[in-house]
C-alpha cells in the first residue's frame, strides 16, 4: 500500500447542509487537506460547496489527514484524545461528522489511497484492514478495477488505469521450484491468488490488498494446475486442469473469499486442461483446452448454472485453428489457452495468430472478426500476451521482447459497436513477456 506523511490540521464543519452535500463537502475537504493545500477563506468555501460535483470524490488523495478541532483543545474530551494518540475517537473516525458519514466519505476515495488512510491511526487502520470498506463499496456498486501482472518471476506490478499509477507489490517469498512450475493467477474479492507447485505439493500464495503482504492461501480440495478460472465479486470458480500426475480433470470448485474456503462443485462433462474460464450473464463458462484422445484440442465449451448447479455443453463454441492464413502448425500443448474476456456480458477473444479481435455471437454460436489487436501485441503461440476485461474496457498487455529486457505496453479499448480503437494507457521498460495477469475489481 502507499504510505504518506501525516499532518495536524484544524477545521470546523459548516453548521448546516443536506446529508448528501455533507459527505461530498467533507470528502472534498479531506482531499484538500491531504494535498497540503491552504485553508480556504469563508467566501471561497461557500463557492466550492455550491459548485462541487460528486465526481471529485474519486480524485487522487495523496494522504488523508484528520485531527481534532483546535477549539476543543480546552475540553477534557480533547485532552483525553491527545493523551491517547491514535486510539482517539475510534467510533467516529472524522469526529466532526460521525462514523457513518466518515465511512461515506472514505467509500468514495480511490482505493489507491487507502494505504495512506490506514497510516493515520488505529481506527482507520482497522477499518481498512478488516475489509469493511470494500464490502460496503461492493454493496453500493463502487468498484475500481486494477490490473495485476508479472513480467519477472516472483515480481508483481499493479496498475491503476483510472489514475494511471504503477505500484510494485512486495516480492513473493517462494522457492525455485515454485518459480519454474506452471502457475495460474486469479483475483477475487480483495485477494490475488497465485497457484503453483513446490517441491512435493501444490501451493497457493495469496496477496491481500488489505495488508499489502503475501501469505499462504487455502489450497483447492483437488490439487490442480493449468485450469480454467474466473471470478465474480467475492467468489471464483476453477475447473478442469491436471493433477500432480498430469492427468486431465473434470472437477470444479468454488472459492469464497469472505470465508477463505473451497467447495467442490459438480464435475464437467468433459475432461480438459489448458482451458479458459469466464463469467457471462451470471454463469460460468469453460472454453477450449486439451482433452483426452485424438484429436485432443477441444472445440466445445461448457456452461455452469450456479442456480441449478448443472453443466451444459456447447458444441463447437471455440473452433480450433488449423494453420492457414496467420496460423501455424504448433501442437496443441504448445499453444496458450484461449485469450478471452467479457465486457458488459459480451465475450471477446484475441486471436493471436491473425492478430485479430473477435466477438462471440451467442445466438448463432460463432465468432465475428471486429478488428485488430494493438501492433505491439506480440506473443509466442499466445503465451506472454494478456487479454483481459477491466471494467467496461478491454485491456491488452504485451510488447516486443528484446535482449535488453523489452518494453511492456498497456492498451485499452471500450467496446462501442465499431472496430477497436486502442488507447495506449501506459508503457514501461520491463520484461516483454507477461507470465501471469489478473484484474481485481473492488
Amino acid at each position: 500500500m502507499l504510505e504518506g506523511p501525516s499532518y495536524l490540521v484544524s477545521r470546523d464543519l459548516p453548521s448546516s447542509c443536506e446529508q448528501e452535500s455533507t459527505w461530498i463537502y467533507n470528502t472534498f475537504r479531506v482531499i484538500e487537506l491531504s494535498n497540503g493545500k491552504r485553508r480556504l477563506e469563508d467566501g471561497e468555501e461557500i463557492g466550492l460547496r455550491k459548485s462541487f460535483k460528486p465526481l471529485i470524490s474519486l480524485q487522487r488523495v495523496e494522504a488523508v489527514h484528520v485531527a481534532n478541532d483546535n477549539t476543543l483543545a480546552q475540553t477534557d474530551h480533547s485532552n483525553n484524545q491527545r493523551q491517547h494518540g491514535d486510539q482517539s475517537d475510534s467510533s467516529s473516525l472524522i469526529h466532526q461528522i460521525g462514523r457513518d458519514l466518515s465511512i461515506n466519505c472514505l467509500l468514495r476515495c480511490s482505493r489507491s489511497d487507502y494505504g495512506s488512510i490506514a497510516s493515520l491511526n488505529r481506527s482507520f487502520r482497522s477499518l481498512i484492514r478488516n475489509g469493511e470498506l470494500y464490502r460496503l463499496r461492493r454493496l453500493m456498486g463502487i468498484i475500481e478495477h486494477w490490473v495485476y501482472f508479472s513480467c519477472n518471476l516472483f515480481e508483481w506490478e499493479a496498475f491503476d488505469p483510472i489514475h494511471r499509477r504503477w505500484m510494485h507489490l512486495p516480492t513473493m517469498d517462494s522457492n525455485d521450484c515454485f518459480m519454474c512450475s506452471d502457475k495460474e493467477s486469479l483475483a477475487v474479492g480483495t485477494e490475488l491468488l497465485v497457484f503453483g507447485k513446490n517441491i512435493d505439493a501444490h501451493v497457493v500464495y495469496k496477496y491481500s490488498i488489505l495488508t499489502n503482504s503475501w501469505s499462504f492461501g487455502m489450497k483447492t480440495n483437488t490439487p490442480r494446475c493449468l485450469f480454467g478460472s474466473a471470478s465474480l465479486g467475492g467468489i471464483a470458480i476453477v475447473a478442469g486442469g491436471c493433477d500432480s500426475m498430469g492427468r486431465c480433470l473434470s472437477s470444479a470448485e468454488l472459492y469464497n473469499s469472505e470465508t477463505g474456503t473451497w467447495v467442490t462443485l459438480p464435475s464437467m462433462k468433459t475432461l480438459r486442461k489448458m482451458c479458459s474460464g469466464v463469467f457471462m450473464d451470471g454463469k460460468f463458462y469453460v472454453i477450449g483446452g486439451i482433452g483426452v484422445g485424438n484429436p485432443n484440442e477441444l472445440t466445445c465449451g461448457e456452461v455452469y448454472d450456479l442456480q441449478t448447479r448443472t453443466w451444459h455443453e456447447i458444441p463447437n463454441m471455440f473452433p480450433a485453428l488449423n494453420g492457414g492464413v496467420g496460423g501455424n502448425d504448433a501442437p496443441p500443448t504448445a499453444k496458450a489457452p484461449p485469450l478471452l474476456a467479457v465486457v458488459k456480458n459480451e465475450l471477446y477473444a484475441a486471436y493471436h495468430e491473425e492478430q485479430e479481435v473477435r466477438k462471440y455471437d451467442k445466438v448463432r454460436n460463432l465468432w465475428v472478426t471486429i478488428g485488430r489487436l494493438p501492433e505491439q501485441a506480440s506473443s509466442m503461440n499466445g503465451w506472454g500476451l494478456a487479454f483481459r476485461a477491466c471494467g467496461d474496457q478491454l485491456i491488452v498487455i504485451g510488447g516486443p521482447r528484446a535482449a535488453y529486457g523489452g518494453m511492456i505496453e498497456l492498451n485499452s479499448w471500450v467496446p462501442d459497436g465499431g472496430p477497436p480503437q486502442w488507447n495506449l494507457l501506459a508503457k514501461k521498460h520491463s520484461g516483454g513477456f507477461v507470465y501471469n495477469c489478473a484484474v481485481m475489481g473492488c
